[in-house]
């Protein structure tokens, strides 16, 4: 073919090529926020999850206000769905009472719309000691 009967037989093809090139890049877009609001999920409520644990290891606090605290700041920051399996134990170790706060979430796989308790993040803290 010559030079003419080349571009005259790749007309029209510069659209259909940059329609694909960006679904594939919008796909790609999309997956990467996703990955990032999942990231930011997970990120919320461990760090809920520990400074509930903390606010129960404090001297003169019960193991409600630690539950509290976990579920009032995961409540004041995502939903109140990712609040609702929050669980307290309190274990023995050499360092003394260790508060654990697990709290077990959905896991947002479209938005903020994922499978129930498919995330668990466990929070620690090490009750401060009677004097």
């Amino acid at each position: 073919m010559t030079g003419a009967r080349a571009f005259a037989a790749d007309r029209g093809s510069a659209a259909a090529e940059f329609a694909l090139a960006s679904a594939l890049l919008a796909t790609l877009t999309l997956a990467v926020l996703q990955l990032a609001l999942a990231l930011h999920v997970r990120n919320t409520i461990a760090d809920a999850a520990a400074e509930g644990a903390r606010a129960s290891a404090l001297i003169g606090a019960t193991d409600a206000d630690g539950v509290l605290r976990a579920k009032t700041l995961i409540a004041s920051a995502l939903d109140e769905k990712y609040a609702r399996d929050v669980a307290l134990t309190r274990a023995t170790s050499g360092e003394g009472v260790v508060i654990e706060i697990t709290v077990r979430a959905p896991l947002p796989l479209v938005g903020l719309v994922g499978p129930v308790n498919a995330m668990e993040v466990t929070g620690r803290a090490t009750a401060e000691p009677l004097r």
